[in-house]
C-alpha cells in the first residue's frame, strides 16, 4: 500500500514538453524543460544527501541511488556529484541555501529522507527551483513494504520527473516479457514480469512450451498471450495474480496469434488463420462472441487499438509487402499510412495518440521507427542487425524494443529509446530476453 501526503506548502510550477529533440534551459522565470529541434543538453541536478529519520540502514543509499537512476536514465537530466556540493541541508526541513546551490550550477534540487516504520520504508522528498529560490510543488511521502521499497523510490523519481517536465510519469510501472535460454536453435521460453528497469523478475509460466508475445491488459491484471502447448499457437488469457490461464476458445483447424486488448478491456483483437488464410478477428472479453474484422487473401497481423479503442492500426501484406493499415474498430475499408522502401511490421500506437512505433526491414538492416497517425514525419530511432517489437511507455516518450545479434552464439535483449532516438539504452535484465510489453503506470 501507497500513500502520498503533504509534507510542505508551495506554489506548484509546472513546465511543458512540445517536440522531439530536447533543449534544457532556465530562465529568470520559472524552470522550465524545452523539447526544441536543438541538441539535448541534460539539465543539472543536484540530489543531496538523504536524511535518515530513524532505521534507514541500507535503504537510504538504495532509494537515492534508485532516483537518480531513474532521472539521469531519461537523458534529460545531468546529476551533479556529491563531490561537488557546498553545503548539506541538516535536515528534511532546513531552510534551502540557494546561493551555493546556484554556484555548482545546480538547476533543480532534490532533497529527501528515508525511515523504515512497522516494517515500512517511507521516503519523503522535496525539489526545489534554485534560480528562483522556490520550491516546485509540495514535498511528497511515499511508503512500502521493506521487500518493496522501489516502488516507493520510483514514486518519488516519478513526481520529479512530473514536475520538471509536465509529462506523465512512467518509472513506477512494469514490462511483460519472454525469457529465453538455450541455444539459438532451440530457444526455452518463459513469460515474466519485471519493473520497468529489469528490476524484480517473476516468472508467469515455465518454459515446457513455447510462449510468444505477453500482452497486458489496461488494468494490468490480466496478460493475453500465444502458446504452442497443444502443437499450434493458441492465444491464451492469464490472470497476474493467481497464474490461472485459459484458453480464448479454439476453433478446430485454426490458429490464433498476435493478440492485444482494447483500451477499456472489453474486446480482444488477434490474427486467426484457418483454410490458409489470416484475417484479424475481435472477440468480446467477457462473452466470447468473436466476428472477423478484415476478410482478404492477404496476411493481416499484429492489430493495436488508438487510445480512444476508435481505431485500429495492423499489418498487411495486401499491396505486394507488408505494410501499416489503419481501419474502424469495428472493421471497414482500411487505409494505407506506410509508403516507404521495405517491410513494416509491429505497429503499436502510442498511449500519447499521437504516434505509431513500427519495425521497418529495409536494406538488409532493422529499424525502430515512429510516425505520425496519418503516415507522415516518419523517424528512424535504431538500426541494427534485427530490432523489433516496440512497445510504449505509459507516458508516450519512451520504446521498449528487442534487438537480436547475429551468429550461432547471438542472443535477444532488451532495450529502450527515447522518441528523439537520441538515448538509447539496454535494459539491466540478467540474461535473454525478448516480446516487451509496458504496462500501466501503477497504482
Amino acid at each position: 500500500m501507497f500513500r502520498k501526503l503533504l509534507v510542505s506548502t508551495a506554489v506548484s510550477v509546472i513546465a511543458a514538453l512540445t517536440a522531439l529533440p530536447a533543449v534544457v534551459q532556465a530562465q529568470d522565470g520559472p524552470l522550465r524543460i524545452e523539447i526544441t529541434d536543438g541538441v539535448i543538453e541534460p539539465m543539472p541536478i543536484a540530489i543531496a544527501p538523504f536524511q535518515d529519520e530513524g532505521g534507514a540502514g541500507q535503504y537510504l543509499d538504495q532509494v537515492q541511488k534508485l532516483i537518480a537512476a531513474d532521472l539521469t536514465g531519461t537523458g534529460l537530466f545531468r546529476e551533479i556529484p556529491a563531490s561537488a556540493h557546498i553545503s548539506r541541508p541538516a535536515s528534511f526541513d532546513a531552510p534551502i541555501a540557494y546561493d551555493d546551490w546556484k554556484a555548482i550550477n545546480a538547476q533543480a534540487l532534490v532533497t529527501g529522507a528515508v525511515s523504515v516504520q512497522g516494517g515500512k520504508v517511507v521516503v519523503k522528498f522535496r525539489l526545489f527551483d534554485v534560480f528562483s529560490g522556490q520550491p516546485l510543488g509540495d514535498g511528497m511521502q511515499f511508503d512500502a513494504g521493506t521487500g518493496n521499497w522501489r516502488r516507493a523510490a520510483h514514486k518519488a523519481a516519478d513526481q520529479v520527473y512530473a514536475r520538471l517536465t509536465g509529462e506523465k510519469p512512467y518509472f513506477d510501472s512494469r514490462v511483460t516479457f519472454v525469457s529465453e535460454t538455450g541455444p539459438k536453435n532451440a530457444r526455452l521460453k518463459r513469460i515474466g514480469i519485471m519493473d520497468y528497469d529489469g528490476a524484480n523478475p517473476r516468472w508467469m509460466t515455465d518454459d515446457s512450451a513455447l510462449v510468444l508475445a505477453p500482452r497486458f491488459s489496461p488494468d494490468g491484471n490480466r496478460i493475453l498471450y500465444t502458446s504452442y502447448a497443444s502443437g499450434f499457437p493458441k492465444v491464451m488469457v492469464m490472470d497476474v495474480n493467481s497464474l490461472a490461464s485459459r484458453s480464448l476458445g479454439e476453433q478446430q483447424g485454426t490458429m490464433s496469434f498476435s493478440p492485444r486488448f482494447s483500451p477499456d478491456g472489453r474486446w480482444i483483437v488477434y490474427s486467426l488463420e484457418q483454410n490458409g488464410n489470416t484475417d484479424i478477428y475481435q472477440m468480446d472479453a467477457s462473452s466470447g462472441a468473436q466476428r472477423a474484422l478484415t476478410n482478404a487473401p492477404s496476411i493481416e497481423t499484429s492489430p493495436s487499438f488508438s487510445p480512444d479503442g476508435k481505431q485500429i492500426v495492423f499489418e498487411s501484406d495486401r499491396s505486394g509487402s507488408p505494410q501499416l493499415y489503419i481501419m474502424g474498430a469495428n472493421g471497414g475499408e482500411p487505409r494505407r499510412i506506410s509508403f516507404g522502401d521495405g517491410r513494416y511490421g509491429t505497429p503499436v500506437w502510442s498511449p500519447r495518440g499521437d504516434l505509431i512505433a513500427f519495425t521497418r526491414q529495409v536494406g538488409g538492416r532493422f529499424h525502430i521507427g515512429v510516425m505520425r497517425t496519418d503516415g507522415s514525419q516518419e523517424k528512424m530511432l535504431t538500426e541494427s542487425f534485427l530490432d523489433e517489437g516496440p512497445t510504449w511507455a505509459p507516458n508516450g516518450r519512451v520504446v521498449m524494443f528487442t534487438r537480436s545479434s547475429s551468429g550461432d552464439s547471438g542472443q535477444s535483449t532488451l532495450h529502450s529509446v527515447d522518441i528523439t532516438g537520441r538515448n538509447m539504452r539496454p535494459v539491466q535484465f540478467n540474461g535473454a530476453a525478448s516480446d516487451p510489453n509496458w504496462g500501466p503506470l501503477l497504482p
